[in-house]
Order: C-alpha cells, then structure tokens, then sequence
C-alpha cells in the first residue's frame, strides 16, 4: 500500500495539482492550508505514509511545523517542497531530519521518489519503536534483583562475579539468569545482549563507568 501523505501547502492551486498527481499515483492524500491545521489532525491520529510540506507558509513556517512535530516524538517523515533554492534553509531542514528539500515545481517522478523513500523510512522507524517498546514490557516484569542480574550478565560477568558483587550464591544467580532468559524471550546470551544494547542499557553502563 502506497500509504496517506500529509500535503501541507498555503497555495490553494498547488494543494490540488499534488493531490491529483499523487491519487494517480495510488496514495490517499489529505491537504492543508496551514501548519496548525495539520497539528490539530496528528492530536487525533496519526497514519503511516509522510509529511509534504512548504517551507514558507503564513502562521507556523513549515520549519517551525517540523520542530513542533520532533517534540511530539513524531515518526512521519518530511519531504519539504520550496519555491526558492535557499541552501542554508535546506540544510537546517535536512539536519533536523527531513526526508529531501524539492523545488517548485517538481516533476511527478522527483515527488513520488522522494515519498517513497520517507514512506519506507517511517515503516522502519515505526516498526524498530514498536520491538522497542515490546522489549522496555518485557524488561518492566522482571524483579528487581532480575534488573540487576540482567545489568550484570550483559556487561560480561560470569555467574561467580555476579554473586560476589550482589552477597548472594552462585545457584541463586543462575535462577535469577533462567528467569531473565524466560521473560526477556530470549535463548541465547548473544540475544539478550543485542536486546540491552537496542535498549540503550550498555550505553548507559559506559557513561555511568560501571
């Protein structure tokens, strides 16, 4: 499915001629004279596909429109569209993560191209959130102690060492190991130390110097 596109543009003409070309092209589309009617649209609910959006637009600029969305933890990719071949405004965009600055006009192929390319970003990014999240339920049932074994066994130390650093034995260190491996869905050392690092854990023991 080629998705939903967010077609967010001041020019009344150009909201139409987009919409039409990308309807020809399968997507649903949905249009909007300013920024703010956009935001008021994502506090209800927010569709796979991607943002196109104009950099200047009366009320919030499509700049501005970007930043806002950043700070909601929005996913949807943007693809900015100017009339203007302003570097230093691209930059900033590109920088803060736009998908690609096209200039006005652009061809059918440039536009589908470039949302294709932030649809399929966003697939990744919302399905990489989504196993994110499935892990941080999966690390909150774990006990306490189950925490701390769980720290220990992912930063390398061996059941002994475990046991020495939290002044209990060896066998209640390998329960507490087998109930980690169980809830944490995992068969493997080598996979629950991917899972720590995709939870930003071992990132975290680095900084801390543990």
């Amino acid at each position: 499915m080629p998705g939903l596109v967010h077609v967010i543009d001041d020019d009344a003409s150009f909201r139409r001629a987009v919409e039409r070309r990308l309807k020809l092209a399968g997507y649903d589309v949905r249009t909007y004279s300013s920024a703010q009617q956009l935001l008021d649209f994502l506090s209800d609910a927010e569709a796979s596909g991607c943002i196109l959006l104009d950099v200047q637009m009366a009320g919030l600029s499509g700049l501005e429109l970007q930043n806002r969305l950043i700070e909601r933890g929005s996913l949807l990719p943007i693809v900015f569209v100017t009339g203007y071949a302003d570097t230093p405004t691209a930059v900033r965009a590109i920088k803060a993560g736009a998908e690609d600055v096209l200039i006005k006009p652009t061809s059918s192929e440039q536009l589908i191209d470039a949302i294709e390319r932030a649809t399929a970003r966003y697939e990744s990014a919302r399905r990489q959130r989504n196993e994110s999240d499935c892990l941080r339920r999966l690390v909150a049932s774990l006990t306490p102690r189950e925490r701390q074994v769980f720290g220990l066994i992912v930063r390398g130390k061996i059941n002994k060492q475990i046991a020495y650093e939290l002044g209990t034995t060896e066998r209640t260190v390998k329960a507490h190991r087998h109930q980690v491996m169980e809830k944490m869905q995992v068969h493997s050392l080598a996979e629950l130390v991917s899972n720590a690092e995709r939870l930003g854990m071992l990132d975290a023991a680095h900084h801390s110097g543990t």
